[in-house]
């Protein structure tokens, strides 16, 4: 039994990782401002983790609960392009001076590894497909700068302080407790949302563009994978399906659960956007032994009956 400690453990990919760690009964101790993470996100392991409502920028506040800890899954960041267009201090400050504290902090405790999350949004719009970790990167927003100078910044701290620090690089994650209403929030939730409230569903661009659509549980499971695996110290690597879908061919299969033919709302493309976005996924199969376990559909179909569910609830 190890003892994870899980920044941003609140959050939507965050509470997934709390949740398959309780299952596993592992120790788990989250760390999270509940800025965009919620509480009842872990209500169902409440009971069994325990919770520190803190910000990553505060170094003196965090350092005292890395103490012990086996491994950090460091998933706390202020999320979204959009956001970090719109305010770039703060995206600097939590995503890249906040991460140098999670860092530090797991130095100083002689914590085992550290798995950072890492984004594809620091390819941008390299046109080269599919995207493979030796590309060059081009990151097109504070976000996307941000997500790869915590990638660096991990790779200095295995090398010089021997922290050992593994960064993957999500696609496009969705699934169940994604915040639909957040404006800084994935496209799936909101289209998803859309259907349920029976309201038009809007696009940003024609619709060609592409993603490598990655159901949450896929990156959960990769992200534990990461946490162990042999020889991954200092990599960083892709986590995606491999397999890339048109915001369009998404309305499409939506069309298909819901059963009905709902036309999508055009509006002009937004600025820091890559148009298309696919994973190689071999790195990943090479050294943590993943393999996606969820299909875009399959994935899509289980957050279809997840809004379901919750609208019940209401």
């Amino acid at each position: 039994m190890a003892l994870y400690l899980v920044t941003g453990g609140a959050g939507f990919i965050g509470s997934h990782v709390v949740h398959e760690l309780v299952r596993r009964g592992e120790v788990v101790r989250v760390l999270d401002n509940l800025s965009t993470g919620r509480i009842a996100n872990l209500a169902d392991v409440s009971e069994q983790i325990t919770l520190y409502e803190m910000d990553i920028c505060d170094l003196g506040r965090i350092s005292q609960h890395f103490a012990d800890a086996h491994y950090v899954i460091h998933l706390a960041a202020l999320p979204s392009v959009a956001r970090s267009i719109a305010d770039p201090l703060s995206a600097n400050a939590v995503n890249i001076t906040g991460s140098l504290n999670v860092l530090l902090a797991a130095r100083d405790a002689g914590v085992k590894r550290l798995v950072f999350a890492a984004s594809a949004a620091a390819y941008g719009d390299n046109p080269t497909m599919p995207r493979v970790e030796t590309l060059t990167p081009n990151p097109l927003s504070p976000y996307a700068l941000a997500k790869l100078a915590g990638e660096y910044y991990c790779q200095i701290f295995t090398r010089i302080y021997g922290l050992e620090t593994v960064a993957l690089r999500y696609f496009n994650i969705f699934g169940p407790r994604q915040n639909p209403d957040s404006p800084y929030t994935g496209v799936l939730s909101k289209f998803v949302a859309a259907y349920h409230r029976r309201d038009t569903p809007v696009i940003f661009g024609d619709g060609e563009q592409s993603r490598d659509f990655t159901y949450v549980d896929n990156v959960v499971d990769a992200t534990l994978r990461a946490c162990a695996a042999t020889g991954a110290a200092g990599k960083v690597i892709n986590v995606g399906v491999g397999r890339s879908y048109t915001l369009n061919q998404t309305i499409g299969l939506l069309n298909g659960i819901f059963g009905r033919q709902v036309k999508p709302k055009y509006d002009p493309p937004r600025k820091g956007d890559a148009l298309h976005s696919l994973a190689d996924i071999s790195l990943a199969r090479q050294m943590l032994g993943y393999e996606p376990r969820v299909s875009f559909e399959e994935g899509l179909r289980r957050t279809v009956d997840w809004f379901r569910l919750e609208a019940t609830k209401i």
